[in-house]
């Protein structure tokens, strides 16, 4: 009996003693093991996709394509457009381009005011040629009311040639309306007013000459726009030609009497 206990105990102490230096042999295994095996025992690398997530293109964001030289700079008046000028310098009382507006409503800005002002300088000299000459439809009168003198094929193919020109406008400058928000949008790339018309080759190709040529087509545009003012509103008040008028002046300013023929 005694022996059976002993072997019994001594059996178990076997066990003890060999799990034990099993457990210590893998303590020691594990201390001898490198960083990076046991790093990537503890903690598997797994791969993982990276996802883009990509958002749908929005034409009122703030973009820094170059066009003509100009970069628009969201931290100067007008984005960075030309057209100031002493002794005003920056010059917007009504806040048409202040803090705040994107920078595609200051592009449409600008490309209205470069369109209106093109035509503008249009209609100045075409008020002057026309009340000095008859032309080819014997046209008389103030400027205002020589429109309706036209025969009226004149007038359709006049119509037709102005709709053709600002569709063929549109195309160029402004994005398709396919979307609402898309609606009233330039493209990324253009340059307001620039519509690639340059018969006489004037336009410069330096950044820095064209932001002086485009200042000076600004200025004259301005001018031209208070000027034709001018004109339709003088010849809606006495129904007299602009030269009639300046003629008429001057005899006051004389002590002439006008009214003396």
């Amino acid at each position: 009996m005694k022996f059976v206990c002993a072997a019994i105990l001594l059996s178990a102490q076997s066990a003890t003693c060999f799990t034990t230096q099993h457990a210590t042999s893998d303590r020691f295994r594990a201390m001898t093991l490198n960083n990076d095996e046991v790093e990537e025992m503890a903690s598997p690398e797994i791969e993982m996709e990276q996802v883009v997530i990509e958002e749908p293109e929005n034409p009122f964001l703030y973009k820094t394509s170059a066009a003509n030289g100009w970069v628009p700079d969201g931290a100067k008046p007008c984005f960075g457009l030309p057209g100031v000028i002493a002794p005003t310098g920056y010059f917007d009382p009504i806040g048409f381009c202040q803090t705040g507006i994107s920078l595609n409503d200051v592009k449409r800005y600008r490309e209205s005011e470069v369109m209106h002002g093109r035509v503008a300088m249009l209609a100045v000299v075409g008020f002057l040629a026309g009340e000095s000459f008859g032309g080819p439809f014997n046209l008389s009168g103030p400027a205002n009311d020589q429109l309706a003198q036209l025969p009226l094929p004149a007038f359709l193919l006049l119509t037709a040639g102005i709709a053709t020109v600002e569709l063929k406008r549109a195309t160029i400058g402004w994005v398709e309306p396919t979307k609402f928000k898309s609606l009233w949008a330039l493209r990324e790339s253009y340059y307001p007013g620039d519509v690639g018309f340059d018969p006489l080759g004037l336009k410069p190709t330096d950044p820095e000459k064209f932001a002086d040529m485009q200042t000076r087509e600004l200025q004259n545009g301005r001018l031209a726009m208070i000027g034709i003012a001018g004109f339709c509103s003088q010849e809606l008040v006495n129904h007299k030609t602009i030269l009639d008028t300046i003629d008429f002046y001057q005899k006051v300013y004389s002590g002439v009497n006008p009214y003396d023929y």
